[in-house]
């Protein structure tokens, strides 16, 4: 345990960093199964809603540094090839 007074605090945000992250993280996830779903039962509709909605919460997780840029640039791009898949 750090005996500096700055470091504890630093281990606390950190902590809660890391909680915050990996819920978004796992937000992610569900959100590409919630299309890979949709495609396989064939819901043209329901993938391109379920794509929006993934495509922005994977934007949004770029911007605040949750994920790279890049890792988001490619999952959107397979989140968009599922959709036109059966489109």
């Amino acid at each position: 345990m750090a005996n500096i007074k700055s470091q504890k605090k630093r281990i606390r945000t950190n902590e809660a960093a890391r909680l915050r992250n990996r819920a978004a993280k796992s937000e992610l996830k569900t959100l590409v199964k919630h299309v890979r779903v949709a495609v396989e039962e064939g819901d043209a509709e329901a993938a391109k809603a379920a794509a929006g909605r993934a495509i922005k919460r994977l934007d949004q997780a770029a911007a605040k540094g949750i994920i790279h840029k890049n890792q988001a640039a490619n999952r959107k791009s397979g989140v968009q090839k599922l959709v036109n898949s059966i489109a």
